[in-house]
């Protein structure tokens, strides 16, 4: 490891422990409400990753437009989403399926997974931009409307 590599704050590896607390504990009972079977399609994971993947690309496609504190990032992206959207979880759905012969089931659960994680990213990353665009716009009226307001406090003889 060079020399000039700092590592984040400490405050960086307390978000991510504390969102990634949540994200395990959120996939965990959303995996006791659904149940999946050893030998049936894992949709439960599925589902579970095709939301996570959206949630992170809507995420990042709004704070390209509207930064956040970057400890907030750091939650929320690895902390939260990365806990509840794991490879593993995949992989081992995959190892389960291929254990009792499932061919037919896993290849599909793994294309499936990889197409529809990748859709939903880009689809939230999309929706999330334009999320963004439309909150700046926002901003600019209402930063344009608090100036017209201030103007009108600093003008002799306004009523504002």
């Amino acid at each position: 490891m060079s020399g000039s590599h700092r590592w984040p704050p400490a405050l960086a590896w307390f978000s991510v422990a504390v969102a990634g607390i949540l994200g395990t504990e959120l996939r965990y009972g959303i995996g006791l409400l659904f149940p999946e079977s050893s030998t049936g399609f894992p949709l439960t994971t599925l589902l579970i990753n095709i939301c996570g993947s959206f949630a992170l690309g809507w995420l990042t496609g709004y704070w390209a437009k509207h930064p956040v504190r970057w400890w907030l990032r750091a939650a929320l992206g690895p902390g939260l989403l990365g806990s509840f959207t794991t490879f593993s979880a995949v992989v081992y759905a995959v190892e389960q399926l291929a254990r009792h012969a499932l061919a037919g089931l896993w290849i599909p659960y793994l294309v499936i997974t990889l197409l529809a994680g990748l859709f939903a990213a880009l689809l939230g990353l999309r929706l999330g931009e334009l999320r963004g665009q439309r909150g700046l716009r926002g901003q600019r009226g209402s930063q344009q409307a608090a100036e017209q307001v201030d103007n009108r406090v600093r003008q002799p003889g306004s009523q504002g």
